[in-house]
């Protein structure tokens, strides 16, 4: 009886020092120490983490806060580069999806108060691409105009479809959420900063950023001379210019 009560009063105390433990990571050595608390504590409690992460990235995703690129890293760190990919590419499309249908109950007149520049800027982009807007959402994503939290919460006065909005956001991070989770799988198995700086570390690092850069690069070239950019816009009034 003793002894049952002991394991009990123990499962508690560390439970409690776990939860006080809980924080949102804001540079690498407090991610670090975050995932050496988390992936002790996954070893009993494998469903009560992963709900935790979900839970944590969706808040962050919903209501526009910046820093998910640390829960990423984490996500490599706790559930290997593969499956933490997976869930990161999820998470970030339900989260901003979320964000999304927010923005456009709750937020639509404080946007466009609080950013009326920024709002007439990108309006005038979507418009401009409006036929290709499937291929100008990826772009956004992979060469971002402007922040993408910024973006989850513009889309509904921007008149995107929810459908495309999703899946540009699935299928444009892809490249980013590889390189963080990869990157994450990478710091949680080093045993030093030392081995941060080694060779190999280093080779696997511009490997992973080589093979992210991929994706990207296809897009922008195959969608380019359809996509209406700044870029492109100067490039012709330039032209024009020498003509006369």
């Amino acid at each position: 009886m003793m002894g049952t009560f002991k394991d009990l009063f123990w499962k508690e105390d560390t439970a409690s020092d776990f939860i006080r433990s809980l924080w949102f990571p804001s540079d690498l050595a407090e991610l670090r120490e975050l995932s050496e608390v988390l992936r002790e504590y996954r070893k009993e409690h494998q469903v009560y983490v992963f709900l935790l992460f979900c839970s944590a990235y969706l808040y962050k995703q919903s209501f526009a806060i910046p820093g998910s690129s640390f829960l990423n890293v984490l996500a490599g760190a706790l559930f290997g580069p593969w499956l933490g990919l997976l869930l990161c590419c999820v998470l970030t499309s339900v989260g901003a999806t979320g964000c999304y249908l927010l923005s456009s109950v709750f937020g639509k007149q404080l946007v466009v108060f609080y950013f009326p520049d920024k709002v007439a800027l990108l309006q005038k982009k979507v418009e401009e691409n409006r036929n290709g807007l499937f291929f100008f959402l990826l772009f956004l994503r992979l060469f971002p105009m402007t922040p993408n939290w910024f973006l989850n919460l513009s889309a509904p006065i921007l008149n995107i479809p929810i459908v495309q909005f999703f899946f540009s956001v699935l299928i444009g991070l892809i490249p980013y959420n590889f390189i963080c989770v990869q990157t994450g799988s990478i710091l949680s198995t080093l045993t030093s900063l030392d081995a941060l700086f080694s060779w190999e570390t280093a080779f696997k690092l511009l490997a992973i950023a080589l093979v992210a850069l991929v994706p990207g690069t296809l897009i922008k070239k195959f969608s380019q001379k359809d996509l209406r950019l700044k870029e492109t816009s100067n490039t012709h009034s330039l032209n024009s210019r020498k003509v006369t």
